[in-house]
């Protein structure tokens, strides 16, 4: 068959074609003195994301677990990095420093044959002489020959004839009789990955944020944590961003750590991108803003003795993404190194809002994840509903332990719910902390609240002045089985936001479902 027709190349095509296992991509590699280059988008897509660019020093940054390393676009063939055209390549053997693969470059078509999966793959080996084809059966196109030894890629078995892909990146039909039966991929392989070598806690964690307003909400810990029990880290929310220089804002005292650690509780200090007005993707895409709220927030942490840094930043964009998590990998670089604890705060992953985090990557090189595990309905919903219902709370754990290994994720758990108002057709809620429900309903209507087994929840509804009111409560109870559930995950221990919000009995519910109660 003519290749080019198979590629759909034409013949004066710039380029070189790019397969990844049995895919042909659209964009188009470069073949130079003999080595291949690949358009850097194609690397981070397909390949390894943690090849960055980063526009303000005009390199590639590459982020290893103790070191950051650099690389500068030339414009000879040779180099690491080719600018062609205002268009960035990487040569083949600068991602096999830090990338798993085997490659082939052939000619008419010019092609780049990329193979990167070598874990749960089934190859067949050809045991004689034969030829793959287009399609299946005897007259179809010849796409190339094979020879016995020859190992090919496995993708399904059509009666007499078996699809397979080779090495260079043709995928068509080979006859059963002529290789083997398919079995697992074995090669042994030279490359060996670098390592991130995570710092974790010697218990369950048991995490309770602490809202801060100033320097002088410290003052207040010892009595604000008099009923706390169970708890063994405290995060402060001490640090925001103030700026796009990366310059933060600071609450921290040395008192309130020392009483901290009195108590037992080791400090994971929160910095936030809260402030109004300061863009976090402007911010984060520049590395000498990165830099700067990394030396920032380093200088606090060995400054004051903290224990870890907790990254708790919010309504990221999908943009901002890949600059948040360059972020990320070099933060750890700094805290590793320090012996510190990094830990980030993640919502639950909802299609078209939040799974474009990429929780992986993230968890590459964080020592926990946080799944934020509330704000399932939220005062812009479009109806009332749980803040924290036990299906949407599991799901959220099955989505993040998929991609993040589940002895370093922690579940958040809600101290607050919401009472939602309907009047004349509008929907309004206000937010209620744990202590603040009984509160909210009249005794004087005999309201009774009910179990709600699926939701796991006491919910409650009355009428008054007009106004239909309905109420999804967080209590003992349902803290208990969120508790629970991240339990019987596997997970590393429970955050709850926030102090202040709950009742005394909401430490006893957590002690016992963590499994440290009497």
């Amino acid at each position: 068959m003519d290749l080019g027709a198979y590629f759909s190349v034409g013949k004066d095509e710039p380029g070189a074609v790019i397969t990844i296992g049995d895919q042909i991509l659209e964009e188009r590699g470069l073949i130079l003195n003999g080595e291949g280059y690949l358009p850097l988008q194609v690397v981070q897509d397909h390949l390894n994301k943690k090849f960055y660019w980063d526009e303000e020093t005009a390199q590639i940054l590459y982020a290893l677990p103790d070191r950051l390393t650099t690389t500068q676009p030339g414009s000879q063939p040779g180099e690491k990095v080719l600018l062609v055209d205002d268009s960035l390549y990487l040569n083949l053997s600068f991602i096999k420093e830090y990338t798993d693969l085997d490659t082939v470059i052939e000619h008419e078509p010019d092609r780049i044959a990329i193979q990167n999966r070598f874990d749960g793959v089934e190859a067949v080996t050809v045991t004689r002489k034969g030829k793959i084809r287009y399609r299946g059966g005897i007259k179809a196109k010849i796409l190339t020959e094979v020879n016995p030894g020859d190992t090919l890629l496995f993708h399904e078995d059509l009666d007499d004839w078996v699809c397979v892909t080779s090495w260079d990146g043709l995928t068509g039909y080979i006859e059963k009789g002529k290789v083997s039966e398919p079995a697992p991929l074995s090669m042994e392989r030279v490359f060996k990955p670098e390592k991130v070598s995570f710092i974790q806690a010697e218990e369950p964690v048991t995490m309770i944020w602490h809202s801060s307003i100033g320097s002088e909400s410290n003052d207040f810990l010892v009595q604000d944590t008099q009923d706390m029990m169970g708890v063994n880290v405290l995060s402060p929310t001490w640090f925001s961003l103030t700026d796009t220089s990366g310059n933060i804002r600071s609450f921290a005292t040395a008192n309130y750590i020392a009483d901290a650690h009195r108590m037992g509780c080791q400090v994971w200090g929160l910095v936030d991108n809260f402030e109004d007005g300061v863009s976090t993707f402007q911010t984060l895409s520049s590395y000498s803003a990165r830099q700067n709220l990394i030396s920032g927030l380093m200088d606090q942490a060995l400054t004051f003795g903290l224990d870890g840094i907790n990254v708790d930043f919010e309504m990221l964009t999908e943009d901002s993404i890949p600059h948040f998590l360059e972020f990320l990998r070099e933060l750890s670089i700094r805290t590793h190194a320090a012996g510190l604890i990094l830990s980030v705060d993640v919502p639950c992953p909802e299609n078209n809002y939040t799974t474009f985090y990429d929780r992986a990557e993230q968890g590459d090189v964080v020592d926990y994840m946080i799944i934020m595990g509330y704000d399932e309905h939220t005062a812009g919903s479009a109806e009332a509903g749980s803040v924290a219902s036990y299906p949407w709370v599991e799901q959220g754990i099955i989505d993040t332990i998929a991609e993040v290994p589940a002895e370093r994720v922690i579940i958040g758990v809600p101290f607050y719910t919401r009472l939602w108002h309907t009047q004349a057709g509008t929907l309004y809620s206000d937010v209620l902390g744990i202590y603040q429900q009984a509160q909210a309903i009249p005794t004087d209507k005999n309201v009774q609240s009910y179990w709600d087994t699926e939701l796991h929840q006491n919910v409650a509804s009355w009428d008054a002045d007009g106004i239909h009111y309905q109420i999804w409560m967080e209590d003992a109870a349902s803290i208990a089985d969120k508790v629970a559930l991240g339990r019987s995950y596997g997970l590393a221990g429970t955050a709850g936001w926030r102090l202040g919000l709950e009742t005394k009995d909401i430490w006893y519910a957590i002690m016992d479902a963590q499994g440290g109660g009497e």
